[in-house]
């Protein structure tokens, strides 16, 4: 069973960020002969996310202010308490919960996403800077 692997970089700005991916996994699928397996999209980072959603601007507002309720931007977290410098904690805590890779299966060389499924990158750190992401398809 073949498995291919393809790496890209995201520029991101941090603070929530969400970029769509969706077109970069599906290039990639299309220009590979398997036809049927998985995906698995990873990104490199212990600050960032990778998962699904509808990609509409309602919900990229709401998924910032769902993790600013759920782990706040606090001085107070130990990582940044024991590390002079350090403002990222809540940027590590909330990467943690979502995690850094994502399985997606396909059929046809098509990804079988729902109607509103979109893959993106969520970047929960402060400060900009380069995403790298790796596609590994598996398959036959």
């Amino acid at each position: 069973m073949p498995v291919l692997t393809h790496y890209f970089s995201v520029t991101m700005q941090g603070h929530s960020q969400i970029e769509n991916i969706s077109d970069r996994v599906r290039q990639f699928l299309a220009a590979t002969s398997i036809q049927a397996g998985i995906v698995t999209i990873f990104v490199k980072h212990t600050t960032a996310s990778v998962l699904i959603i509808e990609d509409e601007p309602g919900l990229r507002a709401d998924t910032k202010t769902a993790w600013d309720n759920l782990i706040p931007a606090t001085s107070a977290w130990q990582h940044n308490v024991r590390n002079p410098g350090e403002n990222n904690g809540h940027s590590h805590l909330r990467s943690q919960i979502q995690g850094q890779s994502l399985t997606v299966p396909f059929a046809d060389n098509q990804l079988l996403l729902g109607t509103w499924q979109e893959i993106v990158i969520l970047d929960f750190d402060t400060r900009a800077r380069s995403r790298e992401i790796v596609v590994q398809v598996m398959g036959e």
